[in-house]
């Protein structure tokens, strides 16, 4: 990426001389490596304090051909290397584009810096109509219930002063998006004193950990157990947390379930994660819960819904339950995304993955052998001529043998039972708060994280959620992101024809009707011709197993040479579990 914007310097550009001029500095500052945004003249001042004071590098950026863009690729950075980026959203109409990226990212517990722009707020300084119409007295108010927090600061000292709190709560567990609006006044302010850049010790503090009493009493819970049950949902990307989250699930023979919701946390085809990553409460699942003595919750996110699969009445639940979890800090009452509040004899609040390492510290080293992952062998694509969603992953099961492959985002239908996950970055999670139009921009900014890594990053999309999100693909073009682009399209907004049906069935009504208002043909859409006109090569629609196959294996080998390349697969359209459609009790 050096050598695509490189600016054309000159000696003015050393100096920091302007109110924007700070906000870079801090940006740079604080470590930021890239800034991803989608131009837009309240900001116009920090814009040249990136490109002509900071020359476009450290942080670099990232032009976005959307604001939800923007949102979406710093996401999935964050997703691939547990970092912030910064999206820089411009004003209040910027802003709104990107609020439901923001609301992902939350959702998701991922770190970012927003970084927008309003005013001038002194109005003499306005101009004629524009100015007005985005300037807003309280900007932050669009996000604020769903950030750790937000600022619009008055000084140059002020940015100073918001971008070292801004960077130090958004890492700060349980992490989340900050929102830093920068007036576009100070911004285009010349600075009449110095301004210094602080001292480097404004770190976060470090995870939070258990007393050793409490660390003592799960201990023995665990070590008395006789059918334990780890359930593990929030996870970090380091490898040593991934072998020591092995290794206690191993010291206590435990069997463990992971979700297909979050991101990769334990081997899936490990002796003691018998079930793949869950995506709907089955018999199976409620079997292993059931059954289970001591449950141990390192940061599942819904933990009373997961319960409410095996009794309604989830204080029901016979299992000690140790909840293990430091997401309390951030629940407010706007958004129900802190879930039903879940039975547990053992609250914890820590950082689970320090909380396994303090387990693991008072119990001891075991010395029994290491258990030895299964190899899966994939089954065959399905019988009959037309491809199933199942299928997609069959072939990429098939076709990665020993290659890292990381995957970005999974669609709905994704079932995870053949491509086993064998590291912390093989697969990256979902999208958070379920809001359609991210699955491209979290590719893309997976795909800049892991550029240099060997890894090949590759997403499985539902069409809807591509269209939504499609002028995405124009940044990995641009910037050279290899990424590879799959997308199950059924041409149908196929999730909600099944909740059409569910309703219709519900009042008696014609369920031949669900397909109204939710399919996406005649015509139908060229998927491969919207990729080719950003620039990134692709092929498709793709009708039948060897073609599919062919196409993945072309598309791997694209992006082992740097290139982002897309694959239109023209799936059957298969329904959802009835879990997902059901309400209530009944």
């Amino acid at each position: 990426m050096k050598d695509v914007e490189t600016p054309v310097r000159s000696r003015k550009n050393d100096e920091l001389a302007w109110g924007s001029d700070v906000a870079a500095a801090m940006l740079r500052h604080l470590g930021v490596e890239y800034v991803a945004m989608n131009p837009g003249a309240s900001y116009r001042g920090l814009h040249d304090s990136l490109v002509n004071y900071l020359g476009n590098e450290a942080p670099k950026m990232l032009l976005c051909l959307h604001e939800d863009h923007v949102v979406s690729i710093a996401h999935g950075y964050a997703k691939a290397t547990d970092r912030p980026m910064g999206a820089v959203l411009h004003s209040n109409v910027g802003l709104m584009h990107g609020l439901m990226g923001v609301f992902n990212a939350y959702c998701d517990r991922m770190p970012m810096v927003v970084v927008g722009a309003t005013g001038p707020v002194e109005p003499e300084k306005r101009r004629p109509w524009i100015d007005w119409i985005h300037t807003a007295k309280d900007q932050g108010a669009l996000l604020r219930d769903y950030i750790k927090w937000d600022d619009e600061p008055r000084s140059p000292e002020g940015i100073v002063e918001a971008f070292l709190r801004g960077m130090q709560m958004t890492c700060t567990e349980p992490r989340a998006p900050v929102y830093i609006c920068l007036d576009v006044g100070l911004q285009e302010m010349k600075l009449d004193r110095p301004v210094a850049m602080p001292r480097q010790r404004y770190a976060p503090a470090p995870a939070a950990v258990a007393d050793a009493a409490t660390v003592a009493r799960v201990s023995d819970l665990l070590a008395g157990a006789k059918r334990p049950l780890i359930l593990i949902g929030r996870a970090s990307r380091a490898e040593d947390d991934w072998n020591r989250r092995v290794r206690l699930a191993e010291r206590f023979g435990a069997r463990v379930i992971t979700s297909v919701l979050e991101r990769s946390s334990f081997p899936t085809a490990h002796p003691l994660h018998p079930l793949p990553p869950l995506s709907a409460v089955t018999d199976d699942y409620c079997a292993m819960i059931a059954e289970a003595d001591v449950i141990l919750s390192l940061d599942w996110p819904d933990l009373n819904g997961l319960f409410q699969g095996v009794r309604r009445d989830t204080d029901g639940i016979e299992a000690t339950v140790v909840q293990v979890s430091l997401d309390a800090h951030i629940h407010r009452g706007w958004s129900m995304d802190y879930f039903g509040l879940p039975p547990a004899d053992v609250r914890v609040m820590a950082n689970a993955d320090r909380f396994v390492a303090q387990i693991l510290d008072a119990v001891g080293p075991d010395r029994a052998a290491p258990l030895q992952p299964a190899p899966l062998f994939p089954p065959p694509y399905s019988v009959g001529a037309q491809i199933m969603p199942h299928d997609i992953e069959i072939a990429l099961h098939k076709l990665r043998g020993q290659d890292d492959i990381t995957l970005a985002h999974v669609n709905l239908t994704w079932k995870g039972d053949v491509f086993d996950l064998r590291g912390p970055l093989d697969f990256l999670g979902h999208d958070g708060g379920a809001g359609l139009a991210a699955g491209p921009g979290l590719t893309v900014g997976a795909a800049l994280a892991l550029k240099d890594s060997g890894r090949a990053v590759v997403s499985v999309i539902g069409d809807g959620d591509f269209l939504q999100g499609a002028t995405a693909l124009w940044t990995a073009a641009h910037y050279r992101l290899p990424s590879l682009f799959i997308v199950a399209n059924n041409r149908s907004n196929f999730n909600d024809e099944i909740h059409q049906e569910a309703v219709a069935r519900m009042r008696g009504r014609s369920v031949e009707n669900r397909w109204i208002g939710q399919r996406m043909d005649d015509p139908a859409i060229d998927i491969a011709g919207l990729s080719r006109a950003q620039g990134v090569e692709a092929e498709g629609p793709i009708t039948t197993h060897a073609e599919m196959e062919a196409a993945i294996a072309r598309g791997l080998q694209a992006v082992r040479e740097g290139r982002p390349y897309l694959i239109d697969v023209l799936v059957a359209a298969v329904g959802a579990d009835p879990s997902t459609v059901k309400r209530g009790a009944d």
